[in-house]
């Protein structure tokens, strides 16, 4: 995936504080209308108000242009909401362009909208409440009303799907995937340590050079896959081990029986 690594355009960088919506829909090239529904969806933080007008500073400008972008690179809002979220408020076009492109090779799937019902037989069993109620504890999936569901990570769920086709109790494979998902987190927060303390902090040391803007996104963009083969490789080796002692007792308590 190819993260640009340009920088926005430098009206983010405006000294006007003051812009009306009107005048900061105009400044970046989108309607009022957009304006006001980027800020419903949280995209934009609030106005500072002066009686019943607000007034939007560099900061608004500075998403906006993003927003922008990444709707041109085809991403959904839904995306563009996860990316912006964890950002800073009042973060400049420079920092949004960084935090964004060191976010991009990270960023999920888009959501599946579908229902208990379409789950249940896509896994080839009966429809249980129960175990939606136990997919929304897990983070997996969210309610949105009407009986319709949003599936976060799609390609994990359809795994586990198939997991269930075998055979698995849901509830079962929910109680597994729990413990394996805090396995996961732990090995997450070992690879981005890794990253921290062997490049970022000396970069941001260094004071953030743009000319090593280049070294660091390339190392983020790399980073998932190398990780994702290393962790696959290692859960392969300790699998068969597990599964070789596994059948070893079984076969040591036939015999015994």
């Amino acid at each position: 995936m190819a993260v640009s690594t340009a920088q926005v355009d430098p009206v983010g960088e405006s000294p006007e504080h003051d812009l009306t919506v009107d005048e900061l829909a105009a400044r970046v090239g989108v309607t009022v209308r957009n304006v006001r529904a980027y800020s419903a969806r949280g995209l934009l933080p609030p106005p500072r108000m002066v009686g019943r007008t607000g007034y939007y500073g560099r900061e608004h400008v500075a998403r906006l242009l993003l927003v922008r972008e990444m709707l041109a690179e085809g991403y959904s809002l839904a995306m563009i909401e996860r990316t912006l979220s964890s950002a800073p408020p009042t973060a400049s076009s420079a920092t949004l362009a960084l935090h964004r492109a060191l976010l991009a090779p990270w960023l999920p799937p888009e959501p599946e909208i579908t229902t208990g019902a379409e789950l249940a037989a896509r896994a080839g069993v009966p429809e249980q409440p129960e175990v939606v109620d136990q997919l929304v504890e897990l983070g997996l999936v969210e309610r949105l009303g009407d009986g319709r569901l949003r599936v976060l990570d799609p390609a994990l769920l359809m795994a586990g799907l198939q997991v269930v086709g075998l055979g698995v109790p849901p509830a079962a494979l929910i109680a597994a995937q729990t413990q394996v998902n805090q396995h996961v987190a732990a090995i997450a927060r070992t690879y981005v340590q890794m990253f921290v303390d062997t490049g970022w902090r000396a970069f941001v040391d260094a004071g953030a050079p743009r000319e090593g803007l280049e070294e660091i996104l390339a190392t983020v963009t790399r980073l998932q896959p190398v990780a994702a083969q290393a962790v696959l490789a290692a859960f392969r080796t300790e699998m068969a081990t597990e599964v070789a002692a596994a059948v070893e007792a079984a076969l040591s308590q036939l015999e015994a029986e």
